[in-house]
């Protein structure tokens, strides 16, 4: 019979097969480099931005300077979480959830600069306010009452299963790069060239670990070397962009006003963004086996809400964790938070120059997604791993597939229907990770427990 010290030992053992190295593992700075590109390259940072800017009309010189100043915020926020707020290996970019928001602020406020400085300082205020959730320990205590590990591994499981859906519709077949018969033979071998890896890194073990670092990177490049023979990788706007170029300066290139129903807009939409951010870090300290502590949370809100207040004083939109990066961490086995800062420093780097970003933005979608489904997975599977202890009644049926039904239902709602409902009610499903959790945690305080 094994006592309780044996079985953390296990777990222990188990957590060092699993990372090749971890969080505080110390690797060298040209692995660091490397291996933090192949994250940067794996997050489509530059997406939110570029959508913003089409949704609100933005002139190219504006479209520039806001991506520019998106990946310089997603760099600082980065560096910020992992080595002093949450200190955990996660990559922080522009969020998804608030582009509703920003785009309905824009317009109420007259758009052109006032708009824009509405949503800035609308931005700047909430982010004040997260902070302030962080530091009085609000958050945690709300994160403790309302998600268990039957709901924990639910919301990371969506996370996935949210996301999948983008990678195969959107990346794969709906990418404009290529026709579709290119585009899914793109992502076929982007995908088979990561598990090629992977195979190879697990067979080899410590001699073949080089196999798996570098899966993920491996596999961008030869999709794109496929793509290159397709007659489908374009390089021209790398070629017109400039080396460098400086981010945007406040109160010189866009200022702040503060209206306070877009204030109350934006409070309403940093609440959503933590709730959602919740299942990235849950997904994180899954697969690094670190439990989240209280001091984890309150400093990874705190570490948001500094995030979120760097974004809005580049001129930038809300940012948060990505979850994707749990997933390459997985399938790479290098957790190490060194990597993360290098993540930190391509972004600001790709930011300070116009030719580097636009090198990454000429990766072939289809590529992207091929790699970017496999990681949707291996997210998925954490989260059931997280629930793999709790004992599956009738109540935890429910409390899994509801959220499940919910999650497929919203990313699939046609975009029409979505429009015409009530503005929070948009905010609200406009974000499949965040009703679909919600939808978790009211089936756990309301559905009976089993007799």
């Amino acid at each position: 019979m094994k006592t309780q010290a044996d079985k953390q030992n296990d777990e222990q053992t188990k957590s060092q097969q699993h990372l090749t190295v971890p969080p505080d593992g110390k690797i060298s700075f040209g692995k660091s480099a490397i291996l933090g590109l192949q994250h940067v390259v794996a997050m489509d940072v530059y997406v939110v931005p570029f959508l913003i800017a089409m949704l609100i009309g933005l002139a190219p010189n504006q479209s520039s300077a806001l991506i520019q100043s998106t990946f310089i915020a997603a760099g600082l926020a980065t560096i910020v979480q992992t080595y002093f707020c949450m200190k955990l290996p996660m990559a922080q970019g522009p969020s998804y959830v608030p582009l509703g928001a920003i785009v309905a602020i824009y317009a109420a406020s007259g758009g052109g600069e006032m708009g824009w400085s509405s949503v800035l300082g609308a931005s700047l205020i909430g982010a004040i306010l997260v902070i302030i959730l962080g530091y009085t320990g609000v958050f945690n205590k709300i994160v403790k009452s309302f998600i268990p590990p039957i709901v924990g591994g639910t919301i990371i499981f969506i996370v996935g299963l949210s996301l999948l859906p983008v990678a195969i519709r959107d990346n794969i077949y709906g990418a404009t790069d290529a026709t579709i018969n290119q585009n899914v033979l793109l992502a076929l071998i982007s995908a088979a060239a990561l598990i090629l890896f992977v195979i190879l890194g697990s067979l080899f073990r410590t001699r073949g670990a080089i196999f798996r670092v570098t899966s993920v990177m491996v596999a961008l490049i030869i999709g794109c070397i496929s793509a290159n023979f397709m007659g489908v990788l374009d390089f021209s706007a790398v070629a017109n962009a400039k080396w460098f170029s400086m981010p945007q300066i406040p109160f010189k290139d866009f200022g702040f006003s503060f209206d306070f129903s877009a204030i109350i807009t934006m409070v309403i939409i940093y609440l959503v963004l933590l709730a959602e951010t919740t299942g990235t870090w849950f997904a994180i300290s899954n697969v690094i086996d670190k439990p989240l502590t209280d001091k984890n949370i309150n400093r990874g809100v705190i570490g948001e809400g500094i995030s979120c207040l760097i974004a809005s004083g580049l001129g930038s939109t809300p940012v948060t964790g990505y979850s994707t990066n749990a997933g390459i961490i997985s399938i790479t086995g290098v957790a190490s938070r060194r990597v993360f800062l290098a993540v930190g420093g391509w972004f600001v780097l790709f930011g300070c120059s116009g030719k580097l970003a636009a090198l990454i933005s000429s990766i072939p979608t289809a590529v992207i997604g091929g790699v970017f489904a496999i990681v949707c997975g291996i997210i998925s599977i954490n989260g059931i791993q997280v629930m793999k202890n709790v004992k599956i009644g009738e109540k935890e049926m429910y409390i899994i597939a509801i959220p499940m039904i919910l999650t497929l239902a919203l990313v699939l709602i046609p975009k029409d229907f979505l429009y015409t409902l009530p503005t929070f009610v948009q905010y609200l499903l406009g974000s499949p990770i965040l009703a679909a959790s919600l939808a978790a945690i009211l089936l756990n305080k309301l559905l009976p427990n089993a007799k």
